[in-house]
């Protein structure tokens, strides 16, 4: 006969349970658990959960968990549970005649992708095409929706060394461009907004992040080239793309920077391939402070909440920098079995996170579960080893993952938190 331990559950879902002592069987693992609090609930309906012990996600029975952590019997236990989400459903695939490297589904209906090809697509629920334009000649590495009260502006960074600013009408399925963005001397890698639209960021590989607004100049702000046949260049005024300047460059960071975010109007924050996080303050131009890891070159940032970011790495890791602390550490890593290009936050649950990774598996993280040895729910998006390089996640549960295999749609199950 098992067994008992003392266990004390505690919960922040809609699903609380009275403040008592439990008795339960070591030899339980996450499925008897589940059925108790749902009994104990008398819910209607079964709602599944996982459980989480000192920060650790329960995958195996008590007693293998109390045994690998020096857990003694009569020790009580406090075990928070919380919703499990569901495996993640396949909805469509839409394929590209080249890598996706940046998708969004910041607008209502739509979903728009940037591609190797240097076009700028976008694509309704019902997979119709709804634009479809040459925005680069060369590969569109990352892309923004820039807030507007026109339409929609779309800021595209390009390996042409540029980056620019798009109106796009998905009702006439038409692009009218505006300006292009003159700084930098390697391709740039990525390029944010804010909410507001008043502050965009551009990142590259000469260690350089450029602030810029969205207005469209009326004349150059950056002259054109001397070099090469004048009249190959002749256009009229009218069609031709206005050159903008930077408002100001951060400089700080000693080797490539990957990626750039914005956390409302006056701080942003970058990574890079010089292992560093940095945080900016955008209205001196500084950096504030920086958070350093040995060897580990960073791909992609994410905003957690404000303050907080999650940076993939090289290492195989996502990493969260808290810079309300005066020297800000990895405060929680999640390791993945491959390189973890890219991270998307939960867009209705503080505590979820999706990343992709090069081994083309997409993988739903809970920050609650502080050790971050294992994801939640894991998906293998296409067939084969097609790397992902791009997610988004939408109110709603709907997934965009981009990469080798084109484009992909998911529905991911929502709950509370």
């Amino acid at each position: 006969m098992a067994s008992s331990h003392p266990v004390v559950f505690t919960t922040q879902t809609p699903y609380p349970l009275p403040s008592q002592l439990f008795m339960i069987p070591t030899n339980w693992s996450r499925y008897q658990l589940s059925q108790l609090v749902n009994k104990a609930l008398s819910l209607a309906k079964p709602v599944p959960f996982d459980f989480l012990l000192r920060g650790d996600l329960l995958k195996s029975s008590l007693v293998d968990w109390c045994t690998q952590n020096g857990v003694g019997e009569e020790e009580t236990l406090e075990i928070e549970y919380i919703e499990s989400v569901l495996p993640p459903q396949k909805m469509s695939d839409l394929p590209h005649d080249d890598w996706v490297s940046s998708v969004s589904c910041a607008i209502d209906g739509q979903i728009l992708t940037g591609s190797y090809d240097g076009q700028l697509r976008a694509f309704d629920y019902s997979k119709n095409e709804t634009l479809s334009s040459l925005i680069h000649g060369a590969a569109i590495t990352s892309f923004c929706i820039v807030p507007s009260d026109e339409d929609y502006l779309v800021a595209t960074a390009s390996h042409d060394l540029t980056a620019q600013l798009t109106r796009v009408s998905l009702e006439s399925k038409k692009s009218s461009p505006l300006a292009s963005f003159h700084l930098h001397t390697a391709p740039l890698s990525s390029v944010a907004s804010n909410s507001t639209g008043s502050r965009i960021l551009t990142a590259s590989w000469d260690g350089l992040v450029g602030v810029w607004d969205a207005t469209v100049p009326q004349v150059d702000e950056v002259p054109e080239p001397t070099a090469g046949d004048r009249r190959k260049r002749r256009k009229t005024e009218e069609n031709r793309l206005k050159r903008k300047a930077p408002l100001s460059v951060l400089k700080s960071h000693t080797a490539r920077v990957s990626s750039v975010v914005l956390d409302g109007e006056k701080t942003a924050y970058s990574c890079g391939f010089d292992s560093t996080v940095r945080s900016w303050d955008l209205e001196h131009g500084v950096c504030t402070d920086t958070a350093t890891a040995s060897e580990r070159p960073f791909l992609s940032l994410s905003l957690s909440t404000p303050s907080v970011v999650l940076a993939s790495s090289t290492d195989r890791t996502i990493s969260q920098y808290d810079f309300r602390e005066s020297h800000p550490v990895s405060s929680l890593t999640l390791t993945h079995p491959a390189t973890p290009s890219c991270v998307a936050r939960a867009p209705n649950h503080p505590h979820q996170i999706l990343s992709g990774a090069y081994d083309g598996v997409a993988r739903i993280w809970d920050l609650r579960s502080i050790k971050g040895a294992t994801p939640v729910a894991s998906f293998k998006v296409w067939d084969g080893d097609k790397k992902i390089l791009d997610v988004d996640w939408k109110v709603g549960g709907t997934a965009a993952v981009a990469g080798e295999g084109g484009l992909a749609i998911w529905k991911i199950a929502e709950g509370s938190s």
